[in-house]
């Protein structure tokens, strides 16, 4: 009898520790499959050509017109900025500044300053590099759509043929005092039509008379701009098959970097999903307005990893000096500190919260990052532009 009831008392233990597990293995299953959310995050080198859009075919005679427009401060309103002021070769087409400084004014990178009389903002967002922007909108089957290619930080416009002329209309970047944004693209097509080599040029890469337009000017800077890709950086000839490509540091750095979430938004040839995050990144005080990003929700594109270098400061605000601030930023947030006082740590992307990032691990991490630079992209800056102002604007 008493064995008997041992036996039903054993029993009974054994569905209640049943019932206990199966509990707790589905409250670990729902908070698994809650907090991270299925994404692809594989990695792989960069494709080597370039697609185009159907529109807008390459060929040698749009890239020397381009790289000529590119440089040409003829394009803005006061003559006194080009697109390379602030994507110049020498600082990878981008700029060592935290946020730019485009009309009235003066000089080059970190030492350029507004001209004393001065009333034009900082531009509000810091300046992209122009590299690998041909591949932008990748995915992680190398998938992508030239035609409709997001740019910027907040994907405002769709292909490079787009983006191209949204500076030129800009206030505080190249159109300035004199002109309003709806007539500076005609002032400016205006006087290309007035300089005899920009009528040969444009003739040549356009087929026929009368070609200089709003389209073909931002088709050819936009097929100059696709020329510039740096696809063969020792990470790439690493996924490729070349194992001694990177180190065996480096190769810890690429697993730790997937390991502990960075891949996650991180992904993709361009190490980037081309989504939108919240992040809370610091303000700039340059700024006298708060970017609030996206439709007001303080939501930013996710940068390209590739040429770091050339980049620095980081983020949307250039308010991080290095990668060491970034990494520790991204622990900070992780780890629910506020590093932005008008972003609550609730509206943080769910991806932060996996974040799983450690003082040691940074170093690892930063010289895996060093392998995605690549400075073998066109370096050429024109003796002269058909305007004969000086070239790249005034940053003498």
């Amino acid at each position: 009898m008493y064995q008997t009831m041992g036996n039903i008392r054993s029993y009974i233990q054994f569905l209640v520790l049943l019932v206990f597990l199966s509990s707790c293995g589905e409250d670990r299953y729902v908070k698994i499959t809650k907090n991270i959310p299925k994404v692809s995050t594989a990695i792989t080198a960069l494709p080597e050509t370039v697609k185009s859009p159907k529109d807008n075919p390459p060929s040698e005679e749009k890239v020397v017109l381009g790289r000529l427009l590119f440089f040409d401060p003829i394009l803005s309103g006061n003559k006194d900025v080009a697109c390379a002021t602030c994507h110049h070769p020498s600082s990878g087409y981008s700029e060592f500044r935290d946020l730019s400084i485009g009309p009235n004014a003066r000089g080059f990178g970190s030492k350029r300053k507004f001209n004393a009389q001065n009333d034009i903002p900082f531009v509000k967002r810091n300046s992209q590099t122009v590299i690998n922007t041909a591949f932008n909108g990748i995915d992680t089957r190398d998938r992508y759509d030239p035609e409709s290619a997001p740019m910027f930080w907040d994907e405002r416009s769709k292909s490079l043929e787009k983006q191209a002329l949204e500076p030129i209309k800009a206030f505080e970047e190249m159109r300035g005092h004199g002109f309003e944004e709806t007539e500076i693209l005609d002032e400016v097509v205006q006087r290309l039509r007035k300089i005899p080599e920009y009528q040969k040029l444009f003739s040549k890469a356009f087929d026929g008379e009368n070609a200089i337009s709003v389209e073909n000017l931002s088709k050819a800077i936009a097929t100059f701009e696709r020329t510039l890709v740096t696809n063969n950086s020792r990470f790439d000839q690493y996924m490729r098959g070349d194992e001694d490509a990177i180190l065996l540091s480096e190769k810890d750095g690429f697993e730790l970097f997937k390991s502990v979430g960075c891949v996650n938004c991180h992904n993709g040839p361009m190490f980037s999903d081309y989504k939108i995050h919240i992040l809370g990144v610091p303000d700039n005080n340059k700024l006298v307005e708060i970017d609030k990003g996206v439709r007001d929700s303080f939501a930013f594109r996710t940068p390209s990893l590739r040429n770091l270098r050339f980049t620095a400061p980081y983020m949307h605000t250039g308010s991080l000096k290095n990668l060491r601030q970034v990494l520790e930023f991204y622990e900070d947030i992780a780890g629910g500190k506020e590093r932005n006082p008008s972003v609550s740590k609730l509206q943080y992307d769910p991806f932060v919260r996996e974040l799983k990032l450690s003082v040691k691990e940074m170093s690892l991490i930063i010289s895996f990052l060093n392998t995605l630079n690549d400075d073998s992209f066109d370096k050429t800056i024109p003796e002269a532009v058909p305007s004969g102002l000086p070239v790249g604007g005034n940053i003498q």
